[in-house]
């Protein structure tokens, strides 16, 4: 039995959908354990386009079971219409293949227009979120005023909760001249879904236990990139979870003995969406040419994304604070057409060389990157199955990024479709 967890290690939209959706093919349980409906996962399979923000990607596979674990935060309405939108396409979701965590929190309607109105008077402050009430229903989470997808159980108990977090939310909208919350209004809407929602409630934490028991192959799904993590990213600019691979843990209630391998998804260059810190971005036209070629643009915001070099320096810290086993390198095609490429392999601050990313963002907004070159090859990567048929120069790039990272490299993605990728280790088979 192996159990994986499958992390983005730069700043997410690295092609985890794609990846996740192949392994999720051998596994038996698919797992999300962090964030929200912030993150969007593109898979195509037999030419149909699944865009999913909530569900693990595993939904779309038959006898597979998913879960939303308790580090989710769930904004009911947005999971009834992805449920919704998923069958529509011929996928079948009930209780027999979707379980969500009776401890996973609720995203509120107050929620999203507090995330919005923070950012809309933010200025040159803002942090660029989804606005999706993600930042606040953490925040509610961790002041211990929040509802939870249990709380949905009993009408008298949700009247106390929401009674509390209204509390809360009522005196700052008070404070910012907006409308206060009704709680009887909003209990109403809360209690109509309440039926669908609680129809899948279990308590993760045992049936992942039971499931281990079985000798079953889980595959555990992380949402956004390890650079945006709220400890360890680039912090303020980060997103309101821990989305390193060990969050896995404490987002299933699984301990972290459950996890045998660590997947990274790494693009062959960088990307990020909305503000912060940027080392290697590319204000020009190869900068314009990645995003085009990459088709950049966001799954839940289709926010244009910034593009930039490969930044070895970000992705090997990345590596270690995660702890990935192997490297999945995606959009090595989107390269096809430059004459030169270039990895950041180390820093200049302050007149003096680093090989780490600092933590201050003061630090982290004056730094300058250093380069390493490498001729290009001209040629269409696209759909290429095996490292033998490569370019030269590509096989050149990959094996000096392998070794830079220190971290092997597991497979290559060649193209937005599942079958083409070079696979040079299985992460379920080690």
């Amino acid at each position: 039995m192996k159990n994986v967890v499958v992390v983005g290690s730069q700043w997410g939209d690295e092609g985890k959908g794609k990846i996740v959706d192949w392994l999720s093919e051998q596994a038996d349980i698919v797992v999300r354990f962090q964030g929200g409906h912030n993150a969007g996962h593109t898979l195509v399979i037999d030419g149909i386009t699944y865009k999913l923000r909530l569900l693990p990607s595993g939904i779309v596979r038959r006898n597979k079971i998913s879960i939303i674990g308790n580090g989710v935060v769930i904004d009911p309405w947005a999971l009834l219409d992805e449920i919704k939108e998923i069958r529509s396409k011929g996928v079948k979701v009930d209780v027999e293949n979707l379980i969500i965590s009776e401890s996973a929190n609720l995203i509120l309607p107050f929620h999203r227009e507090m995330d919005e109105i923070r950012e809309d008077t933010a200025g040159d402050g803002k942090i660029g979120t989804t606005r999706r009430g993600i930042g606040p229903a953490y925040e509610d989470k961790v002041g211990r005023r929040s509802i939870r997808v249990m709380d949905l159980r009993s009408e008298k108990n949700l009247d106390q909760r929401l009674k509390s977090v209204l509390l809360h939310h009522n005196a700052i909208r008070k404070g910012l001249g907006k409308k206060v919350f009704e709680k009887d209004k909003l209990k109403k809407d809360l209690l109509k879904i309440s039926p669908d929602i609680l129809k899948f409630s279990q308590p993760v934490w045992l049936i992942i236990d039971q499931f281990k028991k079985e000798k079953k192959k889980i595959l555990f799904e992380g949402a956004q990139g390890v650079l945006l993590d709220v400890d360890h990213g680039t912090y303020p600019f980060v997103t309101s979870s821990n989305t390193v691979a060990s969050s896995a843990a404490t987002g299933t209630g699984c301990g972290p003995n459950s996890i045998n391998y660590v997947l990274g998804i790494t693009k062959a260059y960088t990307t990020r969406v909305g503000e912060g810190p940027f080392p290697t971005e590319l204000e020009d036209e190869v900068g314009e040419l990645l995003g085009i070629r990459g088709k950049e643009f966001g799954t839940v915001t289709n926010r244009k994304r910034r593009c930039g070099w490969f930044d070895g320096v970000l992705v090997r810290q990345s590596i270690k604070i995660s702890g990935i086993d192997g490297i999945a390198l995606t959009k090595l095609d989107v390269l096809d057409e430059l004459e030169e490429i270039k990895m950041c392999i180390k820093y200049e601050l302050d007149g003096k060389k680093i090989d780490y990313f600092p933590a201050a963002v003061e630090d982290q907004l004056k730094i300058k990157p250093i380069y390493q070159n490498f001729p290009g090859w001209k040629t269409s990567t696209r759909s290429v199955k095996n490292i033998k048929d490569l370019p030269q120069n590509a096989k050149n790039y990959i094996y000096a990024v392998e070794g830079f990272i220190g971290t092997k490299i597991s497979s290559i993605s060649t193209s937005p479709e599942r079958d083409d990728t070079i696979l040079i280790e299985n992460p379920f088979e080690i």
